[in-house]
């Protein structure tokens, strides 16, 4: 049993944290590509008091529940369908990244720029919000990975309620810069969030 536990635990864990290192690191590295050092910030890396309360929690629920439901973390078909979300979000925000290139940033742009182009092709033509698409996977499936039940409900309330209000305040500035030409998009690509329109 104690063999299970340190394997199980090591497996998951190791996972986690190499999830999130590779998902950090890369939006950081690829800040960096698009829009040059000097105009990149550690606020690039994306990392909040929220989302960092959140990964506590997270992992405080796997620790308790290794400890007193230890079965509940050997379901690996739950774990590996996870691990399968997860690398999936990755490839879908960081192909949204790559497709956007200097037009893909971390703020919602209030004013139009020249670097702000309506970008409706490679992954965009399936999604309006890859970006935050990729991340909902992504953040979902790091707790299914974890088999964490309590964490995967709440993360993905808490992420889909941050971008159901996102989305529309995005939006409204996106209908300014484009206008019809990005209410036309709008209505033939879904947002890529269920349920956000």
């Amino acid at each position: 049993m104690t063999e299970l536990f340190s394997y199980t635990a090591c497996r998951q864990l190791s996972q986690l944290f190499l999830a999130i290192i590779f998902f950090h690191s890369s939006e950081y590295i690829l800040a960096i590509a698009f829009h040059g050092r000097s105009n990149v910030t550690l606020r690039s890396l994306l990392i909040s008091k929220i989302y960092l309360l959140a990964m506590i929690c997270s992992l405080l629920e796997y620790f308790l529940e290794i400890c007193f439901f230890p079965g509940l973390k050997e379901h690996w078909w739950i774990s590996d369908f996870g691990l399968a979300m997860v690398v999936i979000g990755e490839i879908i925000r960081k192909m949204a990244i790559i497709t956007a290139g200097q037009a893909f940033t971390h703020l919602i742009k209030i004013n139009h720029d020249e670097h702000h182009k309506l970008v409706t092709h490679g992954v965009y033509r399936f999604v309006r919000h890859p970006g935050y698409c990729g991340f909902y996977i992504w953040s979902a499936g790091t707790q299914i990975m974890l088999c964490n039940p309590i964490s995967t409900i709440a993360f993905a309330i808490v992420v889909w309620k941050f971008f159901s209000r996102r989305i529309p305040y995005e939006e409204y500035f996106l209908r300014q810069f484009f206008r019809s030409q990005y209410d036309e998009y709008a209505h033939q690509v879904p947002s890529g969030v269920p349920f956000v329109e």
